[in-house]
């Protein structure tokens, strides 16, 4: 193949990506007509179609898709590399894009940015806030923020909070009502209220351990949410137990208007990881904040 072909590899996939000729040629920085006869001499010398077009879209062929999944990772690996060398000469720059959940986002990450950022006005970082499991590298994300039982193997994980605990809290106006579980397998007389999972549309099992054989139980109650702040002012208001993470509780128990149980069934689990894929060259800016994150035992 010959060597100008790496460009025409970039452009393809601009247009696969976006699906567009438009959009792709505005990120190029080329004109439409030019980028569509690029493609159209690239096919050529292939002697495979790569594009299906049509008047309102651009879709990759079997052959594009297959273009696309073997040529894409590796092209964004040199365009990092060549990042990464570039920033030996300049301060760290560029933008990171991490994915991780509400709590994580907002317990772990803020707190370093709001640190961090002053210092290097060339960094920009995207936090994507999904609790669902994403996958990185299809999202094109530079890195994500785990539990540490959740990272894939084939991942580097770099530990960047402290070990958590869960913790089953009730009002005391409930337990007015109802007396304190002794064991989790009390539960079952209880009105619990569950969180749906947004990863697989599940119900959250509650999770114990005792003399570590961990186990789970299934609650039931009246009450279901898919959003932890709505489980904890239902437990607030008297309607039922809540599992949650323990920081989020730890001033309502302090202050009474949450009354924890059960907590010696609950013990320290992995807390929050940053991860990315193993084979990522990092560039400087990615490198400091990996660094200003890691969690400092």
């Amino acid at each position: 193949m010959p060597r100008e072909s790496t460009a025409d590899l970039t452009a393809f996939l601009a247009v696969a990506r976006e699906r567009s000729f438009t959009r792709a040629a505005a990120k190029l920085g080329v004109s439409q007509s030019a980028l569509s006869h690029a493609m159209r001499d690239f096919e050529a010398r292939l002697g495979l179609r790569l594009l299906t077009r049509t008047t309102r879209s651009v879709a990759p062929t079997e052959a594009g898709e297959r273009l696309l999944r073997a040529v894409g990772p590796a092209l964004d690996e040199i365009q990092a590399a060549l990042a990464g060398l570039g920033e030996l000469r300049e301060k760290p720059s560029g933008t990171i894009r991490i994915t991780a959940g509400a709590h994580a986002a907002e317990t772990v990450l803020w707190p370093v940015l709001e640190r961090l950022l002053p210092d290097y006005p060339d960094i920009s970082v995207e936090v994507d806030v999904d609790s669902g499991l994403t996958d990185i590298v299809a999202g094109r994300y530079d890195a994500g923020v785990r539990l540490g039982e959740q990272v894939a193997k084939d991942m580097v994980a770099v530990r960047v909070g402290p070990e958590m605990r869960m913790a089953v809290v009730g009002a005391p106006a409930y337990f007015a009502r109802r007396s304190e579980p002794k064991a989790p397998q009390d539960l079952t007389g209880h009105a619990c209220i569950n969180l749906r999972l947004p990863t697989r549309g599940g119900l959250y099992a509650w999770e114990f351990e005792r003399e570590r054989h961990p186990f789970n139980v299934r609650v039931a109650g009246q009450l279901t949410f898919n959003d932890t702040r709505l489980v904890l002012k239902a437990a607030r208001a008297g309607c039922g137990l809540a599992c949650v993470l323990e920081d989020l509780v730890q001033a309502d128990i302090a202050g009474g208007s949450l009354v924890r149980v059960l907590g010696e069934w609950c013990p320290p689990f992995p807390g929050y990881h940053l991860y990315y894929p193993s084979r990522r060259q990092p560039t400087q800016a990615f490198s400091l904040l990996v660094d200003a994150l890691r969690h400092k035992h």
